[in-house]
């Protein structure tokens, strides 16, 4: 195999970055104070837990402006998974009180686990039909075929602002427009857990009624985050206990965590646009390596309408997960690509079958997502590595390009 390895001194050179970020320093500055001398609860009368509930309040402010909201709007939850669930369930019970003769709920192929899961038990449980809206071979919605399949008795969507395996950024405004004009009781959410931090959110242009998003991908820290509720809309809980989080989610909350996030979508408030162009410019000096240098190699996903930090790619003639573990050995961190599954066993994508791709195609592919902390020469290393253990691959497999 190549000896092209970096030394064990160095750090990895981590391309996981849509699976969790590492948590910016001043996150963790702003998060210390409530680990160690702020540790009252939100919800008590004394000095201490004054102290919480206000920094709680002002990180739910933070997190408001990221997204054009208002701070009312966000009620926090453990992450992404929780607040997928309590959007989908939540406004499933609430369908089931006002509109029972509307149970029915249109999702896209291309949902997190998280979402699909959530419907399955929606479908079984609550008895609610799920239809599955197909996707282009570029990962998009074709607008035509969403709107044939919305009906006046859809009450509830669910379709995520960008995917995370593709990166794929949908045109959730149109589809929006689409389903209100079908059925404006229409309940519309979206998964932009991927999306935040990535392009400019305005929840009031989109139009959306509610939306989950997360702080681990966005250098926060893990086991928080947030759903955004547009006001009027009465979703009903899934966690019952002391009413926290306006009656919506019980529970004493992580204020520490919340701490972080609201930093860190403070600082992504403000540098979003300039961190995203060099980003973006990282993305293309790697995609355009890999297509030229490459033989083989097909991306996956729209290049036009794909987040900037998103590269996937699927290699002809090799296995996805034994280049992974060679990369791995390299200092070079990537995935195949949703990491928000258990590993015991990997499954194919259902996100690249959605797209028309063979099996070799699916096995075959590898996702890097680019962070801000990534440099132009740590990508020269990575696509350099990773054409010689491809070229290597191919030839122990027999697999021959020009």
């Amino acid at each position: 195999m190549s000896k092209n390895n970096r030394t064990k001194t160095k750090e990895p050179i981590y391309l996981d970055n849509a699976s969790s970020s590492p948590i910016d320093i001043d996150v963790i500055n702003e998060m210390l104070p409530f680990l160690t001398g702020y540790y009252g609860n939100p919800s008590s009368l004394h000095a201490l837990g004054r102290k919480s509930a206000i920094a709680v309040s002002k990180a739910r402010v933070r997190i408001s402006k990221l997204i054009g909201s208002k701070s009312n709007e966000i009620y926090f939850t453990s992450g992404g998974t929780e607040s997928n669930n309590l959007a989908l369930i939540g406004c499933a019970r609430l369908i089931n009180n006002i509109r029972p003769t509307c149970k029915r709920i249109l999702i896209s192929k291309i949902e997190h686990d998280s979402i699909i899961e959530t419907v399955k038990f929606i479908e079984k449980d609550l008895e609610f039909d799920i239809d599955y809206v197909p996707i282009k071979k570029d990962g998009l919605i074709d607008l035509d075929i969403f709107s044939e399949m919305v009906s006046p008795k859809t009450s509830l969507i669910s379709i995520m602002l960008a995917n995370n395996e593709i990166g794929t950024i949908q045109p959730i405004r149109a589809l929006v427009e689409i389903a209100k004009s079908k059925n404006n009781s229409t309940i519309f959410h979206s998964d932009a857990v991927q999306a935040v931090g990535k392009i400019p959110i305005n929840v009031t242009d989109l139009k959306i009624d509610v939306m989950t998003v997360s702080s681990h991908k966005i250098n926060g820290p893990k086991g928080i985050g947030a759903l955004f509720i547009k006001q009027g809309i009465h979703i009903k809980p899934i966690i019952f206990g002391g009413g926290q989080e306006m009656n919506l989610r019980s529970g004493t909350e992580n204020v520490s965590a919340i701490v972080g996030f609201g930093k860190a979508c403070e600082i992504w408030n403000e540098k979003l646009e300039t961190v995203q162009t060099k980003i973006k410019e990282l993305q293309r000096y790697m995609i355009d390596r890999i297509i030229k240098e490459i033989p083989g190699s097909v991306l996956n996903g729209s290049m036009e309408n794909r987040i900037s930090n998103n590269v996937n790619f699927s290699f002809a003639g090799i296995n996805g997960e034994d280049i992974l573990i060679k990369l791995d050995e390299h200092g070079i961190e990537a995935s195949t690509g949703s990491a928000c599954s258990s590993n015991k066993k990997q499954k194919a994508s259902h996100v690249l079958k959605s797209l028309g791709l063979t099996y070799d195609q699916v096995s075959g592919s590898i996702r890097f997502s680019i962070g801000h902390q990534n440099t132009q020469e740590e990508l020269k290393f990575v696509v350099d590595t990773l054409k010689n253990l491809i070229k290597e691959f191919r030839k122990l497999n027999g697999v021959g390009f020009i």
